[in-house]
């Protein structure tokens, strides 16, 4: 069951949809929820930028000034929260690091890392809507990702929607998906191949799994050979309330998994999304 919930905190439109569902999620499950402000200080402390003769004390005031603007966003956001949070409690993490290394040494004490699409997290420039730490967070295999768009939030009663290829990351997805009680109000299955009977044995035996963990769950086989136009379409439709799917499989076997398609989807899906390696 889901105990820890380890939150980015930024002040993006994602990140506060992020904040929202975090804490509608952890109310909801009783799970403890950490916010981690993130101090990067790389361009702060770093001894190998060419200073001009005559210009250490310019470097030193923009230093402080950055410093003091990274702080002050931080304490803004964590403001934002215990507006947000009310009387429910949580714990504040202050990350002074780089976001991707920061945050998956801290994510390894929680059960489920939590952030928004668009998250800047400093000073990173969130390409297409997609923050560029969401690439190094799903590489790793620390802890499973929500990734939460601007918008979305949290409905306990809501289904969620699992693709799944039967690829050794869909099968940890599906795994940790049931083992931290996320699909108590139910599970599509959606499986996409050529034949449909291929699709049927995938769907269904993900399906059965989930039921065995006292998931409502039913399979969804779809004849097709485009998983990712399948998956949006479906979850628009349900509408789903997460969409839970493996990341970045490697094997050339299967094409739902590749880096390029679980980009497509994390940019264009209407909900969360539960991604695990």
């Amino acid at each position: 069951m889901l105990r820890s919930i380890l939150l980015a905190l930024d002040d993006t439109p994602g990140a506060i949809a992020a904040r929202d569902y975090a804490l509608a999620l952890a109310r909801h499950t009783g799970a403890a929820m950490t916010a981690a402000v993130i101090l990067d200080r790389r361009d702060l402390t770093d001894a190998h930028e060419a200073v001009p003769p005559g210009a250490g004390a310019f470097k030193e005031r923009r230093d402080a000034a950055l410093l003091r603007q990274t702080q002050e966003a931080g304490a803004a956001a964590v403001a934002g929260l215990r507006e947000a949070a009310g009387d429910f409690p949580f714990t504040v993490q202050e990350l002074a690091a780089a976001p991707a290394p920061a945050l998956l040494a801290a994510a390894g004490a929680h059960d489920l890392l939590i952030v928004g699409r668009d998250s800047s997290l400093g000073r990173e420039a969130a390409e297409d809507g997609l923050a560029p730490v969401i690439e190094a967070l799903l590489h790793d295999r620390t802890r499973p990702l929500l990734v939460v768009p601007p918008g979305a939030r949290f409905d306990p009663a809501a289904s969620a929607l699992v693709a799944y290829d039967g690829s050794p990351g869909a099968m940890r997805a599906v795994q940790l998906f049931a083992l931290l009680g996320l699909g108590r109000y139910g599970a599509t299955v959606l499986s996409v191949a050529e034949d449909e009977e291929e699709a049927a044995a995938l769907a269904g035996t993900a399906a059965g799994f989930l039921q065995c963990h006292d998931v409502p769950a039913k399979a969804l086989p779809v004849i097709g050979t485009h998983p990712v136009e399948a998956l949006l379409a479906e979850a628009a439709a349900m509408p789903a309330g997460m969409l839970v799917m493996g990341a970045y499989e490697h094997t050339g076997l299967r094409a739902l998994f590749t880096g390029s398609a679980t980009k497509h989807l994390l940019r264009r899906a209407p909900c969360a999304i539960f991604a695990a390696h």
